[in-house]
Formats: C-alpha cells, sequence, structure tokens
C-alpha cells in the first residue's frame, strides 16, 4: 500500500481512463509502446541501457540531487541569512522522510521528469506545518486539470491540489492544459532509437569475428549438406579463440578476403553523430558524454559554463519554485526563498576557486570568515573585518609630517 497517509482512504469505484481511446492517460500508454523510425522500441529501460543517454540523464539528475539547496531569509539591509529554524529547511537539505533523503528525491522526481516530462513528490504536513516529502511514482499518479487550468493530483484514492504535490513538468506546445509533459522518450525517440541500432550493428559487426574473414569457393557444385558441413569446419578452425590461424584450403579452393565497406568503416561517425543528437535534446554537451572528438582546453570550460547555464540551472529554477509552492506559506514567500548553492560545481577546479575568494577577499566583498566557512574551516578572533588583505594599514590613517627640525 502506498504510504502518502498512514490510513489509506477508500478508493471510489470509477471508470478507467484506459477505457476511453481519448483520455491522456490512453495517449501515454500508447506513446510507451510506439517504436521509432528505427525500428527500435523505446522504453525507460532500452533508453537508460544506452549509454549516452544514461550519461545525460545521470548527470541532470545526480546534479540536481547533489548541489546544496538553501532557505533564506531577507533580511531588512538586503542581506541574506540561512533560516535553519524553519521545518523546510531540513526537508530540502537533510532526510525528506524516514527512508530517502532530500537528494534521492530529488534525483528520482527530476529522472522521472526528464525520460517521461512529469515527475511528483507529495508534501505531507502535520498541524499545517510540511512534514514529510514522499517521492510519487507517475503510475500512482492521476492528473486533471480544472477549467481555470489548477492541476488536481489523485493519489491513492486522495486528491491533492498544487499546494501538496511538487510536480516538476516540461512544458507540452501541443497541449493547452498540459495533461502530460513531453519528456525525453517522446522527444528524443528516434535519437534514441538510432543510438540503440547503431550499438546493436556494432556488436553484430564483431560478434563471432573470424580471420580470415571472407568468401571460400570451390570449383564445382556443392549440395547444402557439404556447404554446410566446410561452413561448420571452417569456423571450427578461424573462430573464436582460434581467429588469425593460418588457412590451409586443398581441393582447388579458394579464399577472397572481404575489406569493411565505407559504411563499415564510419561506424565510429556514425556512433558520435549519435551522441552529439542526444546532447542536442538534453542540453548536456558531449564533452559531459566522454565524446572528445571536439574537445580542446577553451571550448570545455566554455561547455561546462553553458551546461550550467543552459541545461541545469532551468531545472534547479523548478525545484526552487517548487519547494516554494508546496513548503512556504503567502507571507512566508514574500520574505524567503529557496536556492542552489552552485559554487559546488567549482570543487573539482581548485585553483578558479582559490582566485575567486581572492578577488572577492580584495574586493572588500568577502571576510576572512566568509571564506574559510565556505571551505569549511573554523573562523578567526579577527576574521570578520571586511578588508583588503594586501592592504596593510587603513586607507586614512595619514599621519601629519613631522616639523623640520631647526
Amino acid at each position: 500500500m502506498w504510504p502518502f497517509s498512514r490510513k489509506s482512504a477508500p478508493v471510489p469505484e470509477t471508470k478507467s481512463e484506459l477505457t476511453d481511446p481519448t483520455s491522456d492517460s490512453w495517449a501515454a500508454l500508447c506513446d510507451s509502446f510506439v517504436v521509432s523510425a528505427s525500428g527500435v522500441s523505446i522504453n525507460a529501460d532500452s533508453a537508460m541501457r544506452c549509454a549516452p543517454v544514461n550519461a545525460a540523464v545521470s548527470i541532470l539528475s545526480e546534479s540536481t540531487a547533489t548541489l546544496p539547496c538553501r532557505l533564506l531569509r531577507d533580511d531588512t539591509d538586503d542581506g541574506e541569512t540561512a533560516a535553519k529554524d524553519h521545518t523546510a529547511y531540513q526537508l530540502v537539505n537533510g532526510f525528506s522522510n524516514e527512508w530517502a533523503s532530500a537528494a534521492d528525491v530529488r534525483r528520482r522526481v527530476t529522472q522521472d521528469a526528464i525520460l517521461f516530462g512529469d515527475g511528483f513528490a507529495v508534501v505531507t504536513r502535520t498541524a499545517g506545518r510540511p512534514g514529510e516529502i514522499l517521492y510519487a511514482p507517475r503510475n500512482v499518479v492521476v492528473l486533471e486539470y480544472q477549467t481555470d487550468g489548477e492541476p488536481r493530483y489523485s493519489i491513492d484514492g486522495k486528491v491533492y491540489g498544487p499546494r501538496d504535490v511538487i510536480h516538476l513538468q516540461v512544458p507540452n506546445p501541443n497541449n493547452l492544459l498540459q495533461q502530460r509533459g513531453l519528456g525525453l522518450l517522446h522527444t528524443g525517440r528516434d535519437a534514441i532509437g538510432l543510438a540503440i541500432l547503431l550499438e546493436r550493428s556494432s556488436s553484430n559487426l564483431f560478434r563471432n569475428n573470424s580471420k580470415p574473414s571472407g568468401v571460400l569457393s570451390v570449383k564445382g557444385s556443392l549440395n547444402a549438406t557439404a556447404a554446410a558441413r566446410m561452413a561448420t569446419a571452417w569456423r571450427s578452425a578461424h573462430s573464436g579463440d582460434k581467429a588469425g590461424s593460418v588457412a590451409i584450403i586443398d581441393n582447388d579452393g579458394s579464399y577472397t578476403p572481404i575489406n569493411f565497406t565505407s559504411v563499415d568503416s564510419q561506424t565510429v561517425e556514425q556512433r558520435a553523430y549519435a551522441v552529439s543528437e542526444i546532447s542536442r535534446l538534453t542540453r548536456v554537451p558531449a564533452t559531459l558524454l566522454s565524446d572528445m572528438s571536439r574537445a580542446t582546453w577553451s571550448n570545455s570550460v566554455q561547455l561546462d559554463l553553458q551546461f550550467i547555464k543552459y541545461g541545469l540551472q532551468p531545472w534547479l529554477r523548478a525545484w526552487c519554485d517548487a519547494y516554494a509552492r508546496t513548503l512556504l506559506t503567502p507571507d512566508e514567500r514574500a520574505k524567503m526563498h529557496f536556492e542552489f548553492d552552485m559554487a559546488q560545481l567549482l570543487l573539482a577546479d581548485t585553483v578558479a576557486r582559490a582566485n575567486a575568494f581572492a578577488q572577492y577577499r580584495s574586493a572588500g566583498v568577502m571576510t576572512a570568515n566568509d571564506v574559510r566557512r565556505e571551505l569549511n574551516l573554523p573562523p578567526l578572533p579577527d576574521g570578520n573585518v571586511l578588508a583588503s588583505p594586501h592592504v596593510q594599514a587603513p586607507a586614512n590613517d595619514n599621519k601629519p609630517p613631522k616639523e623640520n627640525a631647526a
């Protein structure tokens, strides 16, 4: 039984949407069985077994999950302080419920949204305050829209409003009410099918490889039994662990080796094109999918920045909005907001991080204790002075010149 309520309400007997071919559930069900243009049937399992798709989805969902999300309170002096006393702070940073961390919930919901177009999580409340965030699989959620566009979510026989459900959705321009989002399994079906087909073709090309490889011919005619016996003997002598052995042919037999065709020799280029298609669909640079064919020192850094701005940040923005809608009251939203700490993406680049801190200190933006806090170091007694470390004395410490001695 799905644990959204400790005591489940009775499920009313209703007519299934699957009996109505015009319903959105029917369209989603049929869509999951439609094959791609390459003839390969695409679903979540086959897509995630495709290496570039798995890498792109994992990078987006894991980056969203691992980045710290802070609940900040706006101060009167235009500053911000962490609202650690709020119940939502633990739900988005620690554990969202007794068995799943906030990172695990974000990872699952984001992965569903990327693949299927919709990801769900339910917020339970205690005394009117958020108590838990529970991941909701897509197959247990029935989404309906009111005439004014407000969504309603039916889960385990209970109807929830938008304030109780975290819903990440990829916009669907073909549906005004957005009954379902357009995920990667729909928009990228043909590209994923091509990548899988190329991978299968490469496997078939090199499977049971025998050397020498070519056409074995003999003079005269062979019946089916003799031809099959000759082929079996050839594979036994020159395939598997015996590949590359010397071929010995008698009875006026001849062997003509066959080289790869131009299509076969371009398998690598074709698979690289398939990776670039997945990169376009997910906005994850090909360099992050381990395609280094066009990578240089300079463009790799720029591609990483483009991934943060155009690939990752929209998902982080969607999570901030969903958290604010479900975990904060309207009055609290005017004073507090959620924000992901993007500085964690620079943890691996210690040189860039050190240079950034040095410039902030020199410009008088951060104190020494601010920097030490980012590095998880204890504060210093005199570390809260907002002054440049390169200036030894205050700028206005000008002493009058000594009078010349008589």
